[in-house]
C-alpha cells in the first residue's frame, strides 16, 4: 500500500511522476543543505552517515548512500584550520525510493565533463502484481 493517504500534488501526477519528483527533492536537499559544512578526511565518513540518516527519515526513502571525497576539494588550511568546506565536487549521493510497486533509484554526482554536479535517474521500476499459481482441484474418489 502507498504511503500517501491523499494526493500530495495539486497537479494530477502519476505515482511514478510523483516518486521521481520526490527523488529530486531528496537529492536537491542534500546538495543545498550540506554544502559549506566543514569537513576533513577524518570527519567525511561520519558526515556522510549523518546525511544518510537524515535523508532516510523522509517519506519513501528506502536506501541512501553518501560518499564524501574531501580530496576533491580546495586547499586545506594549517593547524586548527586544517579542513575544507564540503563542495559539490566531493559529494556522491545515491537514493532508492519506493512507493507501493514503484521503485526509483537516482543519484547526485560531479560530472567533470560538464564541470557541474548533476542529478540523474538511474532506474524506474514498476513491479507487476504477482499472479497466484494455479492449484490443482482436489480429486474425488469417482474422478478418472
Amino acid at each position: 500500500m502507498s504511503e500517501r493517504t491523499r494526493p500530495t500534488h495539486r497537479a494530477p501526477l502519476t505515482p511514478r511522476e510523483a516518486l521521481l519528483f520526490e527523488a529530486g527533492v531528496k537529492l536537491g536537499g542534500v546538495f543545498h543543505q550540506y554544502l559549506g559544512t566543514p569537513v576533513s578526511a577524518s570527519t567525511a565518513l561520519g558526515l556522510g552517515r549523518t546525511i544518510e540518516r537524515a535523508v532516510g527519515l523522509q517519506p519513501f526513502v528506502r536506501r541512501v548512500r553518501v560518499r564524501i571525497r574531501p580530496g576533491r576539494g580546495g586547499p586545506v588550511g594549517q593547524g586548527r584550520f586544517a579542513y575544507r568546506y564540503l563542495t559539490a565536487e566531493m559529494l556522491e549521493v545515491r537514493v532508492r525510493l519506493v512507493d507501493g510497486p514503484i521503485t526509483v533509484e537516482a543519484r547526485l554526482e560531479p560530472r567533470p565533463d560538464l564541470r557541474y554536479p548533476l542529478m540523474s535517474v538511474d532506474r524506474v521500476v514498476a513491479a507487476r502484481a504477482r499472479r497466484r499459481p494455479r492449484t490443482a482441484h482436489p480429486r474425488t474418489a469417482g474422478d478418472p
